[in-house]
């Protein structure tokens, strides 16, 4: 065989081989709920939410007796509602209503190909949606809870409009391309190849990383920002939420960082041991409290 045309072929099976090996280092793990809000001592009322495509969201509204305010919770990537549900019971305690969901291709949500930010972020603007058509007396006061991918989609969504009152994000990213890269770089990828995976991965979910990245978008949130990140984050590390902290200073936007002490990507419970902060920041936002 010619080996110029050897050559050309060995790369693009190479290509090939990449663009598979994206896929399927993106696959998402489902593990299913084993608890509901019942466990945790609450009532609660199941419901499916619309979202795009004709697909739908599992999820779970915590209704508080008598409560016009809610705070919506969105969790991580491979999570689901039932690993949130322990953010959800100060809240819940306080007098506020919760509602929790599946994003796509996560929990018991329907699938939909891929995940990505901008898809959580779409799934987040129609549970608020529902929200506001379908529980109407609840929206006096909304907040938004978000985790990792969650957290920044949750900061994307309060950039594009302002129906919130209040947005806490805990462990967001500040940028997609630093997520990406600190991945490549652990499978010893080299910059140009990162590059141009970086390009495909764009081109994939429709979004340029730079116009969805919280460094960016948090400079048009309008309501109070809480960041939440744990100094023993090595996922994503606490230099992410600094930046974003800095980024949203500079815009001269409301916000603070709280950062916690041991806490790695998924303490979930050594955040939970702050919930008087994240009850304090609702309060200082004009939630009764």
């Amino acid at each position: 065989m010619n080996p110029l045309l050897w050559a050309v072929l060995s790369l693009v099976v190479l290509c090939f081989l990449f663009v598979v090996g994206i896929h399927y280092g993106f696959r998402i793990p489902r593990p299913k709920p084993l608890k509901t809000p019942q466990d945790y001592g609450f009532k609660y009322e199941s419901v499916r939410i619309p979202t795009m495509h004709h697909k739908q969201l599992q999820a779970w509204f915590l209704p508080a007796q008598d409560a016009t305010q809610t705070v919506v919770i969105a969790h991580g990537w491979g999570a689901h509602a039932e690993l949130m549900l322990p953010l959800a019971v100060p809240f819940r305690n306080a007098g506020l209503n919760v509602l929790l969901f599946d994003a796509r291709n996560h929990g018991l949500s329907d699938g939909h190909g891929y995940s990505s930010l901008p898809r959580f972020a779409e799934d987040i603007e129609h549970v608020l949606t529902w929200l506001q058509t379908h529980r109407p007396h609840a929206c006096d006061k909304m907040a938004l809870l978000g985790h990792s991918v969650g957290a920044s989609a949750s900061i994307l969504v309060a950039s594009r409009n302002d129906r919130l009152d209040a947005l806490i994000s805990i462990s967001a990213f500040g940028h997609p391309e630093w997520v990406m890269n600190r991945y490549w770089q652990k499978l010893f990828f080299p910059k140009w190849l990162a590059r141009g995976l970086n390009r495909y991965v764009e081109w994939l979910i429709g979004s340029r990383f730079g116009d969805i990245a919280s460094i960016h978008t948090i400079t048009r949130v309008q309501c109070p920002v809480l960041l939440v990140h744990g100094l023993a984050d090595t996922v994503v590390p606490i230099a992410d939420a600094r930046t974003i902290v800095q980024a949203g200073l500079n815009a001269q936007r409301t916000i603070q960082l709280c950062e916690i002490a041991d806490a790695d990507h998924a303490s979930v419970d050594k955040i939970d041991a702050h919930q008087d902060t994240l009850i304090q920041f609702l309060r200082l936002t004009g939630f009764r409290l």
